[in-house]
């Protein structure tokens, strides 16, 4: 298990009704073969060794006797290997028969968990043959033979003591039975599901939003288990559909009728760190012989093979979805700056234009808030305010877009300003340090406050997240804003976000936005080269924004740490950056997001629009002084 990455299958093999050696045989192939690639945790479907429609046949004591022998031969097969299996079968416990699920592993049978809830009535009248397996306190407990007493609750590996495994029934997802129902996932940040569910129109997708509820509500991974294609057809047909999902989100899915073995990887890792983030989380506590320990040992070298990492975690990858997302943000931004604006009775809108990105994409927001409000956009008083780094392609862009929005276009040249600043301080401009760079950012700031205190307007700013998480930002300069829109939207996002309205306001608007879309990111605060383009790119200094956004998800949205951010990287980005680069700017990631916090404990009001944000009021409370010396020594240990 490396990482905290657990791998997991869900499997319906051929099946013969009421032929339970032929079943186990079919189930032992599967394990063997899942055992080469390097499975942890594998679940066949409800009553898997006799099949589910046996009917009246499971009041027969041979077909009984015969499930157990068939239980032992699975059991045999898990010998001498590192996973944990589930397989469903009738057990007899005196006068009483139950439907239960065996937790299988190292040659034996750990555990038997009856089925809880038994309908009334269901398509095969489960109530004709079976008993609901719970006593008063919502615990199973069967004694069956030499079987074990039976758990709701598996704890495994010894190496990692905290992951659980919660296992259920069928209906004991569907139909809750008590307000403690949670007993069977108390710890577990895995639950699987061996079921049997008929297929029927439009059941898949009730299964899907069940699936997803059900594993965000309880912050786990949830492996869905269904009977396959092997049972009998006379009223009912199974289509062996399996689902795992994480948190909501659906990792993998076999297709009805395929017969395919549904794989993934969970990160319980994750799982574990959302709970302990999520305060509401409940977990209740476990009752006496309620976890059984299994001396399981995960894979701890496997690499991943199943899980496809997403190196632009905050885009969204289907376009029909990114413009759908795109437009749901802009109309986010839109609103709370509309809603500052009249909440506030601000009379103008002020901002800077360089013909960048973020300040595009702040002038596009706040043309959308003068509409919401229905007022000029005149009311826009949009400044470019050329300095030592400008370009003309930048200047032309940010004059072009302006004038087809339609907002008060100024300009105000800052370098002579500025100039004179230097000489009273004494600064020589031939030094190209922070003071030559940042005397200019905050003068331009000084130019929007104040053109904002004499039209009675609102100074917007223009900064994103990943230049915020960096501290990638002049303090007291471009770092302050009376309303900041882009606060919380990634540079990877920006983008998007921009090609976005473009497409949606088509013609000229659309060509600028391309075009600015083309430059490359710079703050220009340095002179152009000698062809008269920009010298000073960004990414050349602070790493690629890709990089950083992908580290600052990782980081603070899953809460992973250097090295398995570092591993994910590499997958990620395969072919595209060498693990010794991807190294490189993680070290001088983890450096300046921890020297640049006290930039963010006074940054200005902003709209929160994603899971991400580093607003020091509600989402990240650090101190401005806290150590990064753990955090860059794994990092540079790598």
């Amino acid at each position: 298990m490396k990482h905290q990455f657990l791998k997991i299958a869900a499997a319906s093999p051929e099946l013969r009704v009421a032929d339970p050696a032929f079943n186990a045989a079919k189930i032992a192939e599967v394990i063997e073969e899942q055992s080469r690639k390097g499975t942890e945790l594998l679940v066949f479907p409800e009553l898997s060794l006799s099949g589910y429609t046996c009917g009246d046949l499971f009041l027969q004591k041979t077909l009984l006797d015969g499930c157990l022998g068939a239980l032992d031969t699975v059991a045999k097969a898990t010998e001498g290997k590192t996973m944990l299996v589930f397989v469903g079968l009738p057990v007899a416990d005196g006068e009483k028969l139950y439907n239960c699920a065996a937790a299988v592993n190292g040659g034996k049978v750990l555990a038997l968990i009856a089925k809880s809830y038994l309908p009334d009535h269901n398509e095969f009248y489960e109530g004709r043959h079976f008993s609901g397996g719970k006593d008063a306190n919502g615990c199973v407990r069967l004694h069956s033979g030499s079987a074990p007493l039976s758990s709701s609750v598996l704890v495994y590996d010894e190496k990692h003591p905290e992951i659980c495994v919660a296992c259920e029934i069928c209906e004991d997802l569907w139909v809750p039975v008590s307000p403690s129902t949670m007993h069977c996932k108390r710890g577990a940040a895995v639950v699987v599901n061996l079921s049997a569910s008929n297929e029927l129109i439009g059941k898949r997708e009730y299964r899907r939003d069940l699936l997803a509820a059900q594993s965000g509500k309880n912050l786990c991974a949830y492996v869905y288990c269904c009977a396959g294609i092997g049972e009998s057809t006379s009223d009912m047909v199974f289509a062996g559909n399996h689902m795992i999902y994480e948190n909501g989100v659906c990792l993998a899915e076999s297709k009805p009728f395929s017969g395919e073995v549904c794989e993934a990887e969970a990160d319980v890792g994750f799982l574990l760190g959302e709970r302990r983030r999520e305060t509401s989380y409940r977990n209740f506590p476990a009752e006496d012989g309620e976890y059984i320990w299994c001396p399981a040992k995960f894979v701890t070298e496997g690499d991943l093979t199943l899980r496809k990492i997403d190196p632009a975690p905050f885009v969204p990858k289907e376009q029909s979805a990114l413009f759908e997302r795109a437009e749901l943000i802009l109309s986010m931004q839109a609103h709370a700056l509309a809603r500052r604006i009249r909440g506030i009775g601000a009379k103008t809108v002020v901002l800077g234009v360089s013909g960048g990105l973020d300040s595009t994409l702040a002038l596009l927001v706040c043309r959308r808030a003068v509409d919401l409000l229905q007022k000029d956009p005149k009311t826009i008083y949009a400044y470019t305010m050329p300095g030592f780094g400008t370009t003309e392609k930048t200047k032309s862009n940010a004059d072009r877009l302006m004038e087809v929005l339609g907002v008060t276009a100024k300009t105000v040249p800052i370098s002579e300003t500025v100039l004179a600043h230097f000489k009273d301080i004494g600064h020589d401009p031939a030094v190209r340090d922070s003071a030559y760079e940042n005397a200019q950012a905050r003068y331009r700031t000084m130019i929007l406050m104040d053109v904002a205190n004499e039209t009675g307007g609102l100074a917007v700013g223009t900064g994103d997240l990943s230049e915020l998480a960096l501290g990638w930002c002049t303090y007291n300069g471009d770092h302050m804003s009376m309303y900041a829109v882009n606060c919380s939207v990634p540079k990877t996002l920006v983008r998007h976000l921009v090609r976005a309205e473009g497409k949606r306001l088509g013609g000229e608007a659309e060509e600028i936005l391309e075009s600015v879309l083309n430059t490359a990111i710079s703050p220009e605060l340095l002179p152009p080269d000698e062809k008269g383009e920009i010298s000073q790119k960004t990414e050349d200094l602070i790493g690629p924004y890709e990089l950083t956004d992908f580290y600052l998800y990782h980081f603070l949205r899953r809460g992973d740490g250097p090295a398995k951010t570092l591993y994910l990287a590499e997958r990620a980005f395969a072919g595209k950056y060498s693990r010794a680069v991807l190294k490189k700017w993680l070290v001088r990631f983890y450096r300046r997001f921890f020297s640049q916090q006290f930039k963010r404990n006074c940054v200005p009001d902003g709209v929160k629009i994603g899971s991400v944000s580093l607003s020091p009021r509600a989402d990240l409370r650090m101190p401005s002084d806290a150590s990064a010396a753990l955090w860059i020594g794994e990092a540079e240990s790598l």
